[in-house]
């Protein structure tokens, strides 16, 4: 008797249950309300951007922004190759490590390319070519090999087709590879330290046919040969000085000479794809 009072009990609070539930008006649920979306403002003028800097006019104009220790350059010069160089004026002083003073590093021939905002510094590669008169031949020679896009810039100011890029953390990265060097030497495995590397505002000038800056590249890590012991004040922390330098190339007029191993120069050497002067 006791069990089916319960049960009667239970059965009709849950039908009560069920009826005010019924009964009850629905709530909408909450408008869902989707983000905000910010439009980009239009990017000021160079000269609103560089009013405060140091102007260095030249081949690649470009600003020094005291403030914030930087280098603002002008780019207005796309599908133009120049040569790209970089070399090592403070070097580490062993021999034996293989990265002494006023090494010259790599030497290339760059030009910029622009995508909407983007800039790429491409290398493109010469050691494939066609001479064929036909574009259609000398298109095909250059999409078979691979380029190399050497950086990547963000536009921060333009004007007409000058536009202005942040150009510090390209004179910061470590062109010259000494990172590799150590490594390679057995002397350690050190990177880049971005807090303690700065532009060399000295050795940094501006000619109407060659743009040169230089910095001060500082690597950290963990020593392990007694090269890099014997040459370092502290073995864990290697400062050099690193050059990058923009140069015109030659008008249409340069004439390249035939390499002669008497010379006492290194020969480049390509290969000619298409040709039609055998």
């Amino acid at each position: 008797m006791m069990r089916n009072t319960i049960t009667s009990i239970v059965f009709v609070a849950t039908l009560c249950g069920l009826l005010l539930a019924a009964c009850s008006p629905k709530v909408a649920p909450p408008p869902v309300t989707q983000p905000a979306t910010q439009t980009p403002g239009p990017l000021p003028s160079i000269g609103v951007k560089t009013a405060n800097m140091v102007p260095y006019p030249g081949y690649f104009p470009f600003w020094w922004d005291e403030r914030e220790g930087k280098i603002w350059l002008e780019i207005s010069r796309f599908d133009t190759e120049f040569l790209y160089v970089n070399s090592l004026p403070a070097g580490v002083g062993s021999n034996d490590i293989g990265l002494d003073r006023g090494q010259i590093g790599a030497t290339r021939v760059v030009k910029f390319v622009r995508s909407g905002n983007k800039i790429l510094l491409l290398q493109p590669n010469l050691g494939y070519r066609a001479s064929s008169p036909n574009s259609t031949e000398r298109r095909s020679v250059e999409e078979a090999f691979a380029q190399s896009a050497l950086w990547g810039f963000v536009v921060a100011a333009k004007e007409n087709d000058r536009f202005l890029v942040d150009f510090t953390p390209f004179l910061l990265h470590d062109a010259h590879d000494v990172a590799g060097a150590l490594s390679s030497s057995n002397q350690g495995t050190y990177q880049a330290e971005p807090s303690r590397s700065a532009v060399y505002l000295e050795r940094t000038k501006n000619f109407p046919k060659n743009s040169e800056w230089e910095a001060m590249l500082t690597f950290t890590g963990k020593p392990l040969g007694e090269y890099i012991r014997s040459v370092t004040p502290t073995p864990t922390t290697v400062t050099v000085r690193q050059h990058h330098s923009f140069v015109e190339l030659p008008d249409n007029q340069y004439q390249p000479r035939r390499f002669d191993p008497r010379s006492g120069y290194f020969r480049n050497q390509l290969a000619r794809l298409f040709r039609t002067d055998w």
